[in-house]
């Protein structure tokens, strides 16, 4: 069974396809008494590349649980693309600010502190054995 329209559209932006994904109708865990006991309504999706796992049973319906577990693991799915490319943005960040030529302001200050510093070592001077 093939998942919504919207959903293989979000899966697409994410990276991920359909095929990656396998899908298993398992008996449900927790109260509830014969009908978790006896019916499989529970849904568990894993993303086979990355290993996301998703399993929902937060309704009786087999199909609202199957609907809600496409849609929570399109969303870890896109959340993980995201922090992919905020990782790659903040490492081309990173490396333009290190690259960067210094301001004038900036070099100024800096052989000021480096005339200063020589100054501070110059008069300490040697020691003696007087």
């Amino acid at each position: 069974m093939e998942p919504s329209g919207v959903i293989q559209h979000r899966l697409r932006s994410a990276g991920a396809s359909a095929s990656e994904i396998e899908e298993r109708f398992i008996r449900g865990t927790g109260p509830g008494g014969q009908k978790i006991n006896k019916t499989s309504s529970t849904v568990w999706l894993r993303h086979r590349p990355t290993g996301i796992e998703v399993r929902c049973q937060a309704q009786r319906s087999q199909a609202a649980n199957r609907e809600r577990a496409w849609l929570e693991l399109c969303g870890r799915l896109e959340a993980r693309a995201r922090a992919a490319e905020d990782a790659a943005r903040q490492a081309a960040e990173k490396r333009r600010r290190q690259t960067r030529q210094k301001s004038h302001g900036q070099k100024v200050r800096m052989i000021e502190m480096k005339k200063h510093r020589a100054r501070h070592k110059a008069g300490r001077g040697r020691v003696s054995d007087e």
